[in-house]
């Protein structure tokens, strides 16, 4: 088991002005139909808004306290620029309170800093990683995540994500230097039923455990198996299919698939 970093989290409320209403719509759409299974009723929480685009550039910001986020998997920090103005941006690991960040095209190679992606150097971990220049960060955003620079050409560098795939991303695009922290996130236990109830997730029943007007596998005598190829409540394949949807000018940056 990865050793879990100690970080002290402020306990009380949030910035007031930083958060907004999380609505739950339990995986219905504007019809009342149920289009995302297993969602269900979960505890009232807040929504933070964090800063992807790190757009407050050239002006450095001091690290004031660290903070939960129930709607993500890692930690998060709060941030307050000389100008008084405060954000929240992902907790990166190795950061600690009073450590002094920026956002801007040529940053020192530090952890926390923002910068564009022609001016960091091969072999440094980056996250928090925009596709497009401008629209904020949109991968490698997961607890424990990183991406490492391997290449350079003419206008793209070239990026190792975590799923093991190694893409093209445009020189300009902005990238935060440093690996995300919460490392130990994926080794833990829930513990009880009630939590995930609380988390918003409901039951998942097997489908030989259903009838088979309900699932293609359900139905029979006893316990028995799928007694066909695996399939979807819907009566599709359900494993061995390609699922990736055909966007050639996304493909075309690909370098290297995740194995």
């Amino acid at each position: 088991m990865k050793k879990q970093e100690t970080i002290t989290l402020r306990k009380d409320r949030p910035e007031k002005n930083l958060i907004k209403i999380l609505k739950k719509h339990s995986g219905r759409d504007n019809t009342g139909k149920i289009t995302v299974r297993h969602q269900g009723k979960r505890q009232k929480r807040y929504y933070r808004l964090i800063d992807f685009k790190r757009d407050k550039r050239d002006m450095e910001a001091t690290v004031v306290c660290f903070e939960y986020d129930p709607n993500r998997n890692n930690k998060i920090a709060l941030v307050k620029y000389k100008d008084g103005e405060k954000r929240y941006i992902l907790l990166p690991k190795e950061l600690k309170v009073d450590d002094r960040i920026i956002a801007t095209d040529q940053a020192e190679i530090k952890t926390g800093n923002a910068l564009k992606l022609k001016n960091i150097p091969l072999g440094v971990m980056v996250h928090n990683v925009e596709l497009y220049p401008g629209n904020g960060g949109q991968i490698v955003r997961g607890a424990g995540t990183y991406g490492v620079v391997v290449a350079k050409e003419e206008r793209f560098v070239h990026l190792k994500l975590p799923s093991g795939e190694t893409r093209k991303f445009l020189n300009d695009c902005f990238a935060t230097i440093g690996q995300l922290g919460n490392l130990g996130h994926k080794e833990e236990i829930i513990g009880r039923a009630g939590r995930k109830i609380l988390m918003g997730i409901r039951p998942t029943v097997r489908g030989t455990a259903q009838d088979p007007r309900s699932h293609s596998h359900g139905g029979g005598e006893g316990k028995v198996g799928e007694g066909m190829h695996p399939k979807t409540p819907w009566g599709k394949p359900a494993r061995g299919g390609k699922t990736r949807k055909k966007n050639k000018s996304s493909n075309q940056l690909i370098v290297k698939r995740k194995k």
